[in-house]
């Protein structure tokens, strides 16, 4: 069988609007309706949709920022979608996250010897420096980078210690949440083949969010496609991307400049 390292079963996510009047209570929308995949341990798995498909609720729910209305969430054999705030130190060592924005996640006012060791201090490890300077190594980066502050660096560099940082504690899974969609077209397929490199480095597992067709067909081996809180259709890249089943994929593929008019609906 197997060996699973994320398992989403009958996943609902509800969220009630603010009321519009006293007498009127706020409407729900549904967020997720019944989402259910298994991503083996090794697996390079895609989650892509357009923006309010659902892939930003389902990430939180994976990473426990959030709750399930319904269904449940296992990581590594644990079922998180319960897991009290006290527990919650077992995810953090399990999963850790890449942000779209490195800017946006780095503190400015850490240098990044300090931003990197940040998840081992909270572990409780204390002579942090050489596995810092070890993971500037496997991101590309100089030792001497330790020093500096994040704005000293390029969008590219920053997240290199971005991932640096995630890889820090020694995680399981890698999710990515649109890794390199806020970094030049030069520089992504830099941190794209950087990041298939780690994998085998560190064995890790990696989720990757992304609305970026391209992104996913290059590094994922399993796609599921959303739309409106449903996975829609599923399968390898090859399958998906080249020969899709379901319109909402036809519909995405066709949105992509230069495949006007190359996929015919089924």
């Amino acid at each position: 069988m197997t060996d699973v390292a994320i398992s989403v079963r009958d996943v609902v996510r509800d969220y009630r609007r603010p009321r519009a009047s006293l007498t009127k209570p706020g409407s729900v929308v549904h967020a997720l309706r019944g989402v259910s995949f298994d991503v083996a341990r090794g697996q390079r798995f895609g989650i892509v949709g357009e923006s309010g498909c659902g892939k930003s609720t389902l990430l939180r729910i994976i990473a426990g920022l959030d709750q399930p209305t319904s269904g449940s969430v296992q990581v590594g054999g644990v079922e998180i979608s319960r897991l009290p705030e006290r527990r919650l130190r077992f995810l953090r060592a399990q999963l850790q996250l890449v942000f779209q924005d490195p800017m946006g996640s780095l503190d400015p006012r850490m240098r990044v010897r300090d931003i990197i060791a940040e998840p081992l201090v909270a572990q409780g490890h204390r002579d942090n420096i050489s596995r810092v300077h070890e993971l500037l190594d496997a991101v590309g980066l100089q030792p001497e980078a330790a020093d500096r502050f994040p704005h000293q660096f390029s969008g590219g560099q920053r997240q290199r210690i971005s991932i640096a940082r995630a890889l820090a504690p020694d995680p399981r899974i890698l999710v990515a949440d649109e890794p390199v969609s806020a970094l030049d077209v030069s520089v992504q397929a830099q941190v794209l083949n950087l990041m298939q490199d780690l994998q085998d480095r560190f064995e890790v597992t990696y989720l990757f969010i992304s609305h970026d067709l391209a992104v996913v067909d290059l590094v994922c081996d399993e796609v599921i496609v959303l739309q409106q809180g449903r996975i829609v259709e599923q399968g390898h890249p090859d399958q998906l991307f080249h020969q899709p089943q379901h319109p909402y994929t036809q519909r995405l593929l066709a949105a992509v400049p230069g495949n006007a008019g190359r996929i015919a609906p089924t």
